[in-house]
């Protein structure tokens, strides 16, 4: 059997019968076919321990890969010779035998909160191509710090998930395809339905919650991009997407949120997850520190 025809396959099998979501199948995909290439492979019987090991060889000393995209490139080949062993294509996987470096223990990286209100600030005054642009950018914005949103969930909302009546956020197929609510603050409500306004004098009438500025249509990834790029530009320093949701989470630790709710608005399927937070803002732990029963003894 041809390797690319089976590589389609495993592709169709964990998009129809997995759920897993097309960033994620396209990881998979890039993975397999770069395997697939260095290994100079064409057919399955042509896949060896050696050619796994070179593989990894050549990504680790040559390339220097970092821990995290070892694991990651491991993973999915992992994954894949397990489906191809189920299914008769293989009878060992051989990924198990690569050893795999353990990740780095790392906080996430959040920033500051006068950073964040600085970027808000930002974007509100930043000279875009149309105040609608601009109004629609700051609800983007705003969305990501008072919500906690992932790059993708943004992009995928559409008008019926956003409840701005209930104040509810509506966060459909997430990660790990699971549905879950956010609530939303007074702050972001009014935000929105100032987008909104906006959004229906533009006589936008797509599904999608955050239009393009030129068509009736979402907003794509790479006008984010460049939204982003922008805004780094007048802020001054530099910050990613995921690290704004890495700014919500610690945000809402700071303002009191427990663990096991902030778990639920993050969407993580283990709340040891959401426990990294913790060590990751100082200004909740100062604020445990107080607590400490001979903090008013007379000693």
């Amino acid at each position: 059997m041809y390797l690319d025809i089976i590589i389609q396959e495993f592709c169709e099998y964990v998009k129809n019968f997995r759920g897993y979501s097309p960033e994620t199948i396209r990881r998979l995909r890039t993975t397999l076919q770069l395997f697939q290439k260095r290994g100079e492979i064409t057919t399955m019987n042509e896949i060896s321990e050696d050619k796994v090991r070179l593989f990894f060889y050549h990504g680790s000393v040559i390339l220097h890969w970092k821990p995290n995209t070892f694991i990651g490139y491991h993973s999915g080949i992992r994954v894949f010779f397990e489906w191809c062993i189920k299914n008769k294509y293989l009878q060992t996987n051989f990924a198990h035998a690569i050893e795999v470096p353990k990740p780095p223990k790392q906080l996430p990286r959040k920033l500051p909160k006068h950073q964040a209100m600085k970027i808000l600030e930002v974007v509100a005054n930043c000279p875009f191509d149309t105040p609608f642009a601009r109004v629609r950018n700051y609800a983007m914005f705003s969305t990501y710090l008072f919500a906690g949103l992932r790059k993708s969930e943004l992009l995928r909302l559409t008008l019926i998930d956003v409840d701005l009546q209930n104040h509810v956020i509506l966060v459909r197929q997430g990660k790990g395809n699971k549905d879950r609510n956010i609530p939303m603050s007074t702050t972001l409500v009014h935000t929105l339905k100032r987008y909104l306004e906006y959004r229906n004098k533009h006589q936008k009438s797509c599904p999608e919650f955050f239009t393009s500025q030129k068509r009736n249509g979402g907003v794509c990834g790479e006008a984010l991009g460049l939204v982003v790029a922008k805004v780094r530009k007048a802020c001054g320093f530099y910050f990613t997407l995921h690290q704004l949701r890495h700014t919500f989470a610690t945000l809402m630790l700071e303002g009191g949120c427990d663990i096991y709710s902030l778990s639920k608005m993050m969407g993580h399927a283990d709340i040891k997850t959401t426990t990294v937070y913790l060590s990751a803002s100082v200004e909740h732990l100062r604020a445990q520190i107080t607590k400490h029963p001979l903090n008013n003894s007379n000693l």
